[in-house]
């Protein structure tokens, strides 16, 4: 099938290589030349586990092509993806001005039937505006249908090549058509095509999303309570999620959600159910709940060590929001260091993918060391902000050795308390009541 991706931000890129590797000709758009020149050359803006391969790979075979004419791509396509950014507004409202532009000029270039996929997390009414503005420049048929993502950073082209279903909101038969062929081979192993009207697949992205960050404030919550208590957040987790009813996913109390996703979702369904004058505190406290977890953080940071914290450095070990991606976008790092900067302190910081956008963020605010362990060297505390797998098994005598004071706080609740008390650290992490140094009760 001859298909186009316009914008090759990060679910456009993953979306056209995953189609492309199904045997498709796909062409991606974008505007910014240096960007497809870079991707020509197999350079990728993103690191995606698995994507720069395929992407390499694709355009070997002459599947996947990039071009910056999105007329002449429109034209030699039947599906046209609309896949670029729809930035926040301050009031929570999705800025759809880019998706307007497009559809504009995919009105403005059609020869013939299209179906034009809004592809972009968008709020509902929006394939109306797209399918009006398109009728503004042109008299050939079209359809406009609704093919949410459901990708994870991290997890993005397995759950593409992979997906545990395919959401298309459409109320034209040809076009249902089109789609359930064109996503066929993804689905070889029985996972469903929901099919359903065009505002309900607008509208299942956002609740779906903000269920999830729904359950992770939730999580935060109950391990503050158990923390206050002496309650183990962590098997009441275990002992909440034997229950089938519930589930083990998106329970795992921190420092809570970031990126792209959750909290853009979050505030733009916040903001349709208040345009609408409808019942929203559900939302509206998960939302503050996830910005007072890194708040309640910080703040027991300032108890162990002081409101001034000149002289002390910190080792930070993960600034991306998540393991295996190098966003930063809304990352629970940036709040946390930047409220240590503002007290004076010294960040000694690493993180296996995420420099460069840290390096746009701080510059030479902090210090970006080559290693976890050049991190630690002369740091009166450890920070663990996100769960790489490189930090979950590190050498802990080496760690207290290069540490000027042995004091870990885990945002992430990677370690077992009573393990790192008996190894002689000063332990805190979210849930359970902090731990001091075996050997430091045996003496008092």
């Amino acid at each position: 099938m001859k298909i186009c991706v316009i914008g090759t931000g990060y679910v456009g890129l993953v979306a056209g290589t995953c189609l492309a590797e199904m045997g498709n000709d796909v062409i991606c758009v974008d505007n910014n030349l240096d960007k497809l020149k870079k991707l020509e050359q197999g350079i990728v803006p993103i690191y995606e586990p698995g994507l720069e391969e395929l992407i390499k790979a694709n355009v070997g075979e002459g599947r996947l092509t990039f071009s910056s004419d999105l007329a002449d791509s429109v034209q030699k396509s039947l599906v046209c993806f609309i896949a670029v950014g729809t930035p926040q507004s301050d009031d929570g409202a999705a800025d759809l001005q880019y998706v307007e532009q497009v559809a504009a000029s995919i009105g403005q270039a059609l020869n013939s039937y299209k179906v034009i996929v809004d592809k972009s997390t968008v709020p509902v009414g929006t394939a109306q505006k797209v399918t009006a503005i398109i009728s503004n420049y042109t008299d050939h048929d079209f359809d406009v249908v609704s093919n949410p993502e459901f990708l994870k950073q991290g997890a993005a082209v397995e759950d593409f090549l992979r997906p545990d279903r395919v959401v298309i909101g459409s109320n034209s038969q040809r076009a249902t058509e089109i789609m359930q062929e064109l996503y066929s081979p993804f689905l070889r192993t029985g996972n469903p095509v929901i099919i359903m009207d065009v505002k309900s697949a607008e509208m299942t992205k956002y609740a779906a999303n903000s269920f999830l960050a729904i359950k992770i404030s939730y999580a935060n919550e109950i391990a503050n309570i158990c923390e206050a208590v002496g309650a183990d957040a962590e098997m009441v987790r275990i002992g909440m999620c034997s229950d089938k009813r519930i589930g083990s996913q998106f329970l795992f109390p921190g420092l809570g959600y970031g990126g792209s996703c959750f909290p853009k979702d979050v505030k733009a369904l916040l903001k349709t159910a208040k345009d609408t004058n409808c019942g929203h505190k559900l939302l509206q406290s998960a939302d503050q709940v996830n910005q007072e977890q890194r708040a309640i953080f910080i703040n027991k940071l300032i108890k162990r060590f002081g409101e001034n914290l000149s002289g002390k450095t910190f080792a930070v070990w993960g600034l991306a929001f998540k393991p295996k991606t190098n966003d930063m976008r809304m990352a629970p790092a940036i709040t946390i260091v930047n409220a240590l900067l503002e007290r004076g302190a010294k960040i000694q910081a690493y993180d296996p993918k995420a420099f460069d956008m840290a390096m746009e963020l701080w510059g030479s605010r902090i210090t970006y060391c080559k290693s976890s362990y050049e991190a630690l060297e002369d740091a009166d505390c450890l920070l663990l902000l996100t769960e790489w797998n490189e930090f979950r098994r590190p050498d802990f005598d080496k760690v207290k050795e290069l540490m000027k004071t042995p004091v870990v706080f885990d945002g992430r609740n990677q370690y077992d308390s009573e393990r790192m008390s008996q190894r002689g650290f000063e332990y805190h992490c979210v849930g359970k009541q902090s731990k001091v140094p075996a050997a430091a009760i045996m003496s008092s």
